[in-house]
Formats: structure tokens, sequence, C-alpha cells
């Protein structure tokens, strides 16, 4: 991807979820298939996801805009067939299902990226001020060790963070979490892991309510001389309606550079394909509608994007 930026966003169609995808749609609590054939079921599902993105390409979604976060354990064949369509392709490395971050393949993680070759690497974090510090400064010294190899490699790195509420911060009354808290926490988390060592190119990050507080992250994310770096808004299976409002807040604001959105697009429509024997044209056709409709929110927001749809879009 040669420009990534406000008048060039990204549009990442997430569908990186293992263990959670195989409790939620599968009904395995362990967070593992039972078997080859429970795994081959999971891999057919990824593969129909991604023929939605497909059908949403065919629909008038730009090319250039869309990517695909998709993992190695069940997604690989999705993976290539992203590159081979010259698709933006990012894969990621931690280990599903952990509260602290781990590799998922340990000391050979740098073979399987190569392998892919993916135009980001990704990792998922989960940070709070209020989290063990020995537990957060453990986690920020592994991920800083990712953050170096990636960049002596010349690799782009995206770093998701999600900041969950300790149960002190949930049980204020008097606040909104995710409104009047979780704000300030992210720009804490934020400098606490660059003064480790972590150092991103690109933040996932959750939405936010606020504008001003869309523009305090990005100063966050930039301080010290980080001018390049650049945000996006990740999904967290929010419902349509807040999802909206957090694309419309993020997009006005220059270093928000588009989304990551995946459960939001495609679970339901999986989950009647699973358990409800909905054909898969149906639902190929409602996932295409679900992430092209997400794409349309960001651009009415910021209409300066270039090549934001394919010529005989809408």
């Amino acid at each position: 991807m040669a420009d990534l930026d406000e008048q060039h966003p990204l549009f990442l169609f997430a569908m990186d979820q293992r263990s959670s995808l195989l409790e939620h749609t599968y009904g395995d609590d362990s967070g593992e298939p039972a078997d080859e054939a429970d795994a081959e079921r999971v891999r057919a599902g990824k593969q129909l996801v991604y023929r939605g993105v497909l059908a949403a390409l065919a629909a008038g979604a730009s090319r250039a805009r869309t990517g695909v976060l998709v993992d190695e354990r069940y997604g690989a064949d999705v993976a290539r067939l992203v590159k081979e369509a010259g698709l933006v392709l990012a894969m990621p490395v931690e280990r599903s299902g952990r509260e602290w971050f781990e590799l998922e393949y340990g000391d050979d993680w740098v073979a399987h990226v190569d392998a892919f070759d993916p135009d980001f690497v990704k990792v998922l974090v989960r940070d709070n001020p209020g989290f063990d510090a020995d537990e957060r400064a453990a986690q920020a010294e592994r991920l800083a060790a990712v953050s170096r190899t990636l960049h002596d490699a010349g690799r782009p790195f995206l770093v998701e963070l999600l900041v969950p509420a300790t149960d002190e911060q949930q049980q204020d009354g008097g606040t909104d979490y995710d409104r009047d808290v979780r704000p300030g926490l992210v720009v804490e988390v934020v400098g606490y892991l660059q003064e480790h060592g972590v150092e991103p190119d690109v933040w996932k990050l959750e939405g936010l309510d606020r504008s001003e507080d869309a523009r305090r992250v990005v100063e966050a994310v930039r301080a010290g001389g980080r001018d390049g770096v650049q945000c996006i808004v990740l999904g967290r299976d929010a419902p349509e309606e807040q999802l909206d409002h957090w694309l419309r807040t993020a997009a006005p604001v220059d270093g928000f550079v588009g989304f990551a959105i995946g459960r939001s697009n495609w679970e339901d429509a999986l989950d009647d394909v699973v358990h409800e024997g909905l054909d898969h044209e149906g639902a190929e056709r409602l996932i295409a509608a679900n992430y092209r409709h997400f794409v349309d929110t960001w651009l009415e927001a910021r209409p300066d994007v270039v090549d934001g749809v394919d010529a005989g879009g809408h």
C-alpha cells in the first residue's frame, strides 16, 4: 500500500478471530476445535466471509482502500487469496484467547510472517494502568522485542490496543467508562508502551465518543516526533449505531486513517449459515452490504478521500 493517510485511508475487513469464533459461532467453549473436521468447518466459514469481501468489491468498494486482517491458523488459504487479489493483507502473530500477549508460534514467529509476507503484522494487546505492574512490564518487554524485530526487517507494525476496565473503574457509578474514563487511559497506556520501546506504525484503537478525545489520542501516538504514526478504529462487535458514531467521530480527525471492523460485518450472517441454514449467497450479500455501509459512513464524514469507491460503484 503506497499511501496511508487521511486522503488514502485503509478499510480493514477483520476476520482474525480464533478462540472467540469457536466459542461464539461454533459452540466450543474450549476455544479449540474438537478434531480436524471441526477445524475445517472454521476454515470454510472464513472462506465464506472472504467471499463477502469479494462481493463488496464487485459492488464498488475500492480495491485500493480494502484490506483483510486474517489469521494463519484457520485463514491461511484466505491470506493467500488476499495476496493474489492484490489487496492489503494484515496478519496477527499473537496467540488467541490469552489475557497477556504471547506469540502464537513462539520463537518461530518470524518464519511464519516471512512465509505470508503481509503488509502489516498485527498484535492484540490488553492493558490498563490499573493492571498488575509486573505483568504489564513483562508484556511491554515482549512487545518491544517484536517491535524491534519488525522494524529491523522493514515490516509495518500494527498494534490493536484494548483497554478493558478494572472492577473499580467499571463500578464508578458517576461516570461512563467508555466515554469519560477510557480515553485518558488510552493516552496513558500509549505513553507507557512507547516508553518501553513499543513503536507501532499504526494503532488500532477502540472507538471514541468525542472528537476532542480522538485528537488527544492522536497527539499521544505522535508524541516525541512520531509524526508518521497513524490510528484506525476497531469495531469491538459494536451495534451499527454505536459503530457509526465512532466512525463519524474519528474520520474528520487528522491522524485517523480508517478502520478495522470484523464481527459487525459478518458474525450474524455466519451464525445464520451455521445454525439457521442461510444460503451462502445470501450471507455473502449481507456481509458485503455491512462492510460497504461502514465504508460509506467513513466517506460521508471524510469527503476528501481519494479513490474511496471504484468506478461503477455507488
